[in-house]
């Protein structure tokens, strides 16, 4: 080392403002219990566990062998993948898009959630994030320069936000809007007749719309959950973001898309063009096939985590849990019982049950009193947290 010694280091206050990222502490609590040797369940992120189908394992193998596709991808995506994303919203929503105007690739739904807010928001704007919510809303926000206004999300409310109680200064200031349904973390769903209300809400305030549709596949008990882009006057006002994590089990595989507004994507793309330099072409094949080819694999998917749903809810509403039965997602939204507070009741399973779960108050302050818990491990493994959660005194 040089004499002089090494330079004193201040990190950027974006960075001093930001909360510490939830999940990389649930990470890091559950490596200390596995190296305590702990057997531990897993119920905390929302990482699934089914395989990715074989179809497109093997469309990304063929494509891997391919010289050419080693080289810098399109910025803005392969022209194969876009016109599969506006295919398939074809098909599944009936919503027509232009790929080449109104559909941009991300490299995971995460990144162009996180990159949206450079586009558009400029140091002292409001972004409008949904409470209890994905931490990447408010985190983006921040680094942006913008400030987060939580919308409160209500059990007796069915977790939707009260556009009406956004103060008027707050919406004037407003430039974005995140909402997220089928919702992480609450498992609420909704109908186009909340979409509608959103896009007239961002109509009269002049606010871009960023649906947040991650979890639009994975429903259950005849339950259909619709696009933004079906709503009257969405496509004016806003763009939805989706990914191929969820659905076909590919969360490593970072692919995603935002499609909607073309200039609210013009703007995410001027964004990712100076940032990044797109998504591995073997991967986009993979995407290819994934959206044009055979979906059956689905059914299967669904009926594995409905088994574990019921397992789950059952069992905690045999120990007297007041839990509700979700019909999307795969997580379970648990309000918690007794007294203890969202942390206290996800330290204890932690340490006398060796169960990870998310604290709700981790999600925003309006998510105290509940506790997240993931569908995303096998069934046996939810029989045998609710056997220990059994044993514990709560």
């Amino acid at each position: 080392m040089s004499a002089r010694g090494r330079i004193s280091i201040s990190l950027a206050d974006r960075l001093k403002n930001l909360p510490p990222y939830l999940f990389a502490e649930i990470d890091r609590m559950k490596r200390e219990l596995a190296e305590s040797g702990r057997g531990i369940i897993d119920l905390g992120v929302g990482d699934p566990d089914l395989p990715t189908p074989p179809h497109v394992i093997e469309a990304l193998h063929r494509a891997a062998l391919d010289p050419a596709n080693h080289r810098y991808a399109l910025d803005l995506g392969m022209p194969a993948l876009r016109k599969a994303i506006a295919g398939w919203y074809g098909r599944r929503f009936g919503v027509r898009l232009d790929p080449e105007t109104e559909v941009l690739p991300l490299i995971g739904s995460k990144e162009g959630i996180g990159h949206i807010p450079f586009a558009f928001v400029n140091p002292g704007d409001v972004v409008l994030v949904p409470d209890p919510g994905y931490p990447v809303y408010q985190a983006a926000a921040i680094l942006a320069g913008g400030e987060p206004y939580r919308m409160p999300l209500r059990e007796e409310a069915g977790f939707l936000p009260d556009l009406d109680a956004v103060p008027e200064g707050v919406a004037r200031r407003a430039r974005l809007l995140f909402i997220n349904y089928p919702n992480n973390p609450t498992a609420a769903t909704c109908g186009l007749g909340f979409f509608g209300r959103v896009a007239e809400f961002a109509r009269r305030h002049g606010i871009i719309v960023c649906h947040d549709a991650a979890y639009t596949e994975l429903a259950y008990d005849g339950c259909r959950p619709p696009s933004f882009l079906q709503a009257e006057g969405a496509r004016e006002v806003g763009i939805e973001f989706h990914s191929l994590s969820k659905t076909y089990s590919m969360t490593g595989w970072r692919v995603g898309f935002a499609v909607g507004m073309a200039e609210v994507v013009a703007g995410l793309g001027r964004v990712k063009s100076n940032l990044d330099s797109g998504i591995f072409q073997a991967v986009q094949l993979a995407g290819v096939a994934a959206l044009d080819g055979p979906q059956g694999f689905l059914a299967g998917y669904l009926s594995a985590y409905k088994r574990r749903r019921d397992a789950l809810v059952d069992g905690l509403r045999a120990l007297g849990w007041g839990v509700a039965r979700p019909n999307a997602t795969f997580y379970v939204w648990a309000r918690v019982p007794g007294r203890l507070s969202s942390a206290e009741m996800a330290g204890r399973l932690l340490r006398e049950a060796g169960i990870v779960v998310t604290p709700g108050n981790g999600l925003g302050p309006s998510g105290e009193g509940y506790i997240r818990m993931t569908l995303t491990v096998p069934e046996e493994q939810i029989r045998e947290a609710v056997a220990r959660i059994g044993k514990m005194d709560v």
